[in-house]
């Protein structure tokens, strides 16, 4: 089960973080900074950074999920590799593959599958996601990129915090959407009634979100999505807040007999080599099972 903490600051403390690390020994720094980021750490019920400065007073609400194995095993899973050098790796990666191991799937995840095609990726640092710089949700499809030692995951990390990679995902939304384009800017956050969901919150992290419509059906309808920030299913809820969340995503209130899973596909993603300086993009069709939804509405 998981563990809550309730924590309250009896003086003003620097960051976040070290305060964490100093009331809760048993977890290390680089894994108190993975529940910050994944929301599990609210502060005065809302989620917060790990350079945030406290004050006295301030409340922090910890949820630590059933621990994950720290030694990640290397597994034989195929990869749909589109292209590898020494600095990094471009994945295709399939819909029902979890990225990195946590609770519920402590194995046969993508970082267990590189680290049996790339022995030494173990080495770039001591977390559970060795060489993960971005995530795509288990049952998103699509272009992943992974950094295959440390400098090629400093710069990445960077281009990411800095905005300067460009990401582009296919999604079909439920229903017509009426505006040919447009750009959603609700933040967001975690559900407080169901922890499993993001919803457009106050106090939310900023959360940017640009659209455009490829074609309409019916009853759905097809867009380019482009998220300026990275926010865990940031595409999905706010699709939800715009009262067309995507087909497929039971969660979010899209479910439908005809697919398993959202439609969300990373179809594009545009980086600067961390060894070259070249601009480089990469791009995937979208997997049977999407076109065969896509036919279906069409």
């Amino acid at each position: 089960m998981p563990k809550s903490h309730l924590l309250t600051a009896t003086e003003s403390v620097s960051r976040l973080d070290k305060f964490l690390a100093k009331q809760l020994p048993s977890l290390t720094r680089s894994y108190v900074k993975i529940l910050i980021d994944d929301g599990m750490v609210m502060v005065n019920e809302r989620e917060a950074k790990p350079s945030q400065k406290l004050k006295a007073g301030d409340v922090v609400h910890v949820t630590e999920p059933d621990a994950a194995p720290i030694d990640v095993k290397p597994q034989e899973i195929p990869l749909d590799i589109v292209y590898e050098d020494d600095h990094l790796i471009v994945i295709n990666k399939p819909a029902g593959l979890t990225v990195h191991p946590g609770p519920g799937h402590p194995d046969s995840t993508l970082v267990n599958a590189i680290l049996a095609h790339c022995p030494d990726l173990g080495a770039i640092n001591g977390d559970i996601r060795p060489g993960i710089v971005h995530r795509l949700d288990k049952d998103t499809s699509g272009i992943i990129v992974v950094a295959k030692n440390q400098r090629a995951q400093q710069s990445l990390s960077q281009q990411f915090k800095d905005r300067s990679i460009e990401k582009m995902y296919l999604a079909l939304a439920t229903g017509r959407m009426k505006r040919d384009e447009g750009t959603i800017a609700a933040a967001l956050g975690r559900d407080p009634r169901n922890r499993k969901k993001i919803s457009a919150l106050v106090g939310g992290r900023p959360s940017i979100t640009a659209f455009k419509v490829l074609q309409r059906f019916k009853e759905a309808t097809l867009i380019e999505v482009m998220p300026k920030t990275g926010r865990t299913h940031q595409i999905r809820a706010h699709m939800a807040a715009l009262a067309h969340p995507l087909v497929g995503d039971a969660l979010y209130g899209g479910g439908t007999k005809v697919l398993q899973r959202q439609f969300l596909h990373a179809a594009r993603l545009t980086f600067t080599h961390p060894g070259t300086g070249e601009r480089m993009t990469f791009e995937a069709k979208l997997p049977e099972d999407l076109e065969k939804t896509l036919a279906e509405f069409s």
